[in-house]
């Protein structure tokens, strides 16, 4: 009588805890820094956002004859925006709102310094 001695390959149960424990390593380091890439690159946009609206204020402000203490508002840079023919003011993509007051005051982010990184426009 011959003996049947089946060799099926496969992996042990200790073998497969350590490849999910690796998987659970590299996971743990890799999200914080796909969440911090993210929040700079929401700041970085929502900074460039700001660039344009003072470059919009600043093309009012010579075409109407306005000085350093003239008020504006959104509406008023809307057509300088170049973003369509109605004109589109830029939302924040992380969710902050815009404002202008007057022509020497730079355009404000509703989030500002309450995010890091912040959404302030510089000097």
């Amino acid at each position: 009588m011959k003996v049947k001695i089946s060799r099926i390959s496969g992996f042990t149960l200790v073998e497969i805890m350590i490849v999910v424990a690796i998987i659970g390593l590299l996971a743990a380091i890799a999200i914080p820094n796909f969440v911090r890439a993210r929040q700079t690159s929401q700041a970085d946009a929502c900074i460039s956002n700001l660039q344009q609206l003072d470059s919009a204020v600043q093309q009012w402000a010579l075409e109407n004859g306005g000085g350093p203490a003239s008020s504006v508002t959104l509406d008023d840079a809307k057509p300088y925006l170049g973003r369509s023919a109605a004109g589109e003011i830029p939302r924040c993509p992380a969710g902050g709102t815009y404002a202008v007051t007057d022509v020497s005051s730079r355009p404000t982010c509703g989030l500002g310094d309450s995010v890091t990184p912040a959404h302030v426009l510089s000097l």
